[in-house]
C-alpha cells in the first residue's frame, strides 16, 4: 500500500476544525476533484471524484471520530484507501495532518496513479484545508 503525508497550519481552535472536516458530506465543497459525497447511512460515503483525468467512485466508513483530535477513514469499496486526519493545537492555530493509504489493483495503472497521487494529494489537501479555513474565517 502507498501512503501519502501532508500537513498544514489552519489558523483556528481545533474543535472548530474538526466539527468541519467531522462533516464529511461537505467535503465536496472543499476540492474541485470531488464531484460529490452521498451519505449511505451509519457513517458510510460514497465518493465520486475525478482525478488523473479518470472518474473514481468508492465507499469509505468512518472507522474513528474522536473530537477534536483524530477522524479516520477507510474503503469499503472501489479504491482501496485509508486516510487519517490528526489535528494538533499550536500557536497559529491547528496543526492538521492528512495521512492517505491507497492500493491500486491494477499493476500498471498503479504505476501511473503513484506518479501523480504524492503531488495531487498535496494539492487537494492543500485546497481543502485553505477552504475550511476560508469557512471558519467567514470569507
Amino acid at each position: 500500500m502507498a501512503s501519502i503525508e501532508h500537513s498544514e497550519i489552519v489558523s483556528a481552535e481545533p474543535e472548530r476544525v474538526f466539527d468541519l472536516l467531522h462533516q464529511v458530506e461537505d467535503f465536496a465543497d472543499y476540492s474541485d476533484l470531488i464531484r460529490n459525497i452521498e451519505p449511505l447511512g451509519n457513517d458510510c460515503y460514497r465518493w465520486y471524484v475525478h482525478a488523473i483525468g479518470m472518474d473514481w467512485t468508492f465507499d469509505v466508513a468512518v472507522v474513528e471520530a474522536e473530537a477534536p483530535r483524530t477522524l479516520a477513514w477507510e474503503s469499503r469499496s472501489g479504491v482501496d484507501n485509508q486516510g487519517r486526519y490528526h489535528l494538533e493545537a499550536v500557536d497559529e492555530g491547528t496543526r492538521v495532518t492528512l495521512t492517505l493509504s491507497y492500493a491500486i489493483g491494477n499493476r500498471l495503472m498503479e504505476k501511473a496513479v503513484n506518479r501523480a497521487a504524492k503531488p495531487l494529494v498535496g494539492k487537494v489537501s492543500r485546497q481543502i484545508l485553505a477552504r475550511v479555513e476560508a469557512r471558519l474565517n467567514g470569507q
